[in-house]
């Protein structure tokens, strides 16, 4: 998923807005004009996130990966102090979690490092198929790091998207591609990240997150990035640019629908990067996926909406129960 391992929890949601805090006011249960506008700007965001991916694959003809990676977390450093500004109160730095903070930002930096890496050498599709598992790992450690209870029918999610995922990688039938390998284990970390992001939600707000991440990236890699630098060419420039600015308004944009629509709403929309992945592939790079690729996708893709739809249900029942 590239920078489509888009998600912020509902828990997350809630503490963004803290009492006292003179911030935008959320409602966990918008009316639907805000859920549509939600879902519009999250559509936004979602074609800029693909849209990253195909500047990153680009930029990998020209710059080395730790280059690319650090630029991306220093234009995203203004975003994220900008989100985590409060008026009278200042920046939402503190964290009640901080080691947790730290090593979610660091599982971060590197999964992202390992889409990168993982896209130039696949393409777009293929590992934007891989990455679409990404729900069905964070309901699998859910249970073992959260004891989140899970009922067989999201056990049987989760079965039937490794079923699919066996279809895309249909191990001892052909030679599995590094990058596959590489994008299969960033989406085992992006699960890790989803659930530290979890625990760390139940006491710090969103915005703390985000600035920690942010912060967090561009200072660590600043330490080894320089090291690997190299001066773009003109084409090398431009891209940087774009990319700087995409990756800005996705993030703001993202954020922004999170604040206007539920969660859970926005969520399955997020798979519509394996569609906007297929097409930009095929007409920038020429890749278009094979049938095994497609067919597996689909398994996943499915698996991953049912998962969905029962966290849904719960949640209804829950909210019923109290």
């Amino acid at each position: 998923m590239g920078e489509g391992r888009v998600g912020v929890t509902q828990r997350q949601k809630q503490r963004v807005t803290r009492p006292g805090q003179n911030s935008i006011a959320m409602s966990l249960t918008p009316d639907p004009a805000s859920t549509h506008r939600g879902v519009v700007i999250a559509l936004m965001a979602i074609a800029m996130f693909g849209t990253i991916d195909v500047l990153n694959k680009l930029l990998t003809q020209h710059l080395p990966i730790l280059q690319i990676l650090w630029i991306r977390f220093l234009a995203f450093v203004p975003i994220a102090l900008m989100l985590a500004w409060r008026p009278g109160v200042g920046f939402l730095w503190r964290s009640r979690r901080p080691f947790l903070q730290l090593l979610r930002s660091v599982i971060f930096v590197v999964e992202m490092g390992m889409f990168i890496a993982a896209v130039k050498l696949i393409p777009l599709a293929d590992m934007q198929a891989v990455a679409s598992a990404a729900p069905l790992v964070v309901v699998a450690l859910s249970v073992p790091i959260l004891k989140e209870p899970v009922g067989w029918r999201r056990w049987s999610a989760v079965g039937v998207g490794f079923v699919g995922m066996l279809i895309i990688l249909r191990p001892g039938f052909h030679d599995i591609n590094a990058g596959i390998w590489l994008t299969l284990a960033a989406t085992i970390l992006w699960g890790f990240y989803q659930i530290l992001l979890r625990i760390v939600g139940r006491d710090d707000a969103a915005a703390t997150s985000a600035l920690w991440m942010a912060v967090v990236g561009a200072a660590g890699l600043s330490l080894v990035a320089p090291f690997e630098c190299v001066t773009p060419d003109a084409t090398g420039w431009a891209l940087l640019a774009a990319l700087g600015l995409v990756g800005s308004l996705a993030h703001f944009a993202w954020s922004r629908a999170m604040v206007l629509a539920p969660a859970a709403a926005l969520q399955p929309f997020t798979y519509l990067l394996i569609v906007y992945a297929t097409v930009t592939g095929w007409l920038i790079f020429g890749d278009l996926p094979d049938r095994w690729t497609i067919a597996g996708a689909a398994l996943i893709v499915c698996s991953g909406l049912y998962a969905f739809h029962r966290e849904r249900v719960r949640a209804r029942e829950r909210g019923q129960r109290t």
